[in-house]
């Protein structure tokens, strides 16, 4: 089995549900992590917790088996429990550097960003004691998967890339963090996001509704090599 990539080098990441409708989450993950994906992150609310770890379970196994890395979203002490390499949370969960003291210290923190200011404070968290490892900028469009979610547009992802330009600037290059652009990105709108200035992308339907899940994941990278 290989080691899991290190986040730095990850450019497609993948939420995805726990696919009750359609029966499938160990096949589909398998086929995602085929096409190319780097970290696959369950996210659904509507399942109890064990009914969680059994699912992280399988996705551990999977994402190992392709030496890929895989997420839990908002629960520390699932991510705690279920061992998981990568733990995300928004604005409204845990404080990072409470989040911190469930995880394993390998563990990697990553934080949603919509505002400039919430840029500018992930940018310092990346060096304080919260140790934030990556952020998300978003909804770049309006997505049914966060519903209510004001769309930031593609301007957020310009102002994301000109200050982790300037923070890289400013120390030297000792601000290495991460980020990903997120929201409504599929292959028809992918290069706006690419031009305004991102390099990395969070996609929902973009694979979750393909009709081929490798291929999708293939194509996403092929555009993200494309504007490299």
């Amino acid at each position: 089995m290989t080691q899991p990539e290190s986040l730095a080098s990850a450019r497609l990441y993948l939420c995805t549900d726990a696919r009750k409708r359609q029966g499938d989450f160990e096949d589909f993950i398998d086929a995602a992590f085929e096409g190319g994906v780097d970290i696959i992150q369950l996210r659904d609310k509507s399942i109890e917790a064990a009914e969680e770890l059994e699912l992280l379970a399988i996705l551990r196994s999977v994402a190992e088996r392709h030496g890929r890395l895989w997420a839990v979203n908002d629960r520390a002490d699932i991510a705690s429990v279920s061992g998981a390499p990568v733990f995300h949370v928004g604005q409204k969960d845990l404080p990072l550097t409470v989040a911190r003291t469930f995880l394993p210290s390998p563990a990697a923190i990553g934080l949603s960003t919509h505002t400039p200011e919430q840029v500018n404070a992930a940018i310092a968290a990346s060096t304080g004691d919260g140790g934030l490892d990556y952020f998300c900028v978003g909804p770049v469009w309006a997505t049914p998967t966060k519903p209510g979610r004001e769309a930031v547009g593609p301007d957020l992802v310009t102002y994301a890339a000109e200050a982790m330009k300037r923070a890289d600037e400013a120390t030297g290059g000792a601000v290495q963090l991460p980020w990903f652009a997120i929201g409504g990105i599929d292959l028809g709108n992918v290069e706006q996001v690419l031009a305004a200035g991102a390099s990395r992308i969070v996609v929902v339907r973009a694979i979750t509704e393909a009709g081929d899940p490798t291929a999708a994941a293939k194509a996403l990278l092929e555009a993200l090599d494309a504007a490299a």
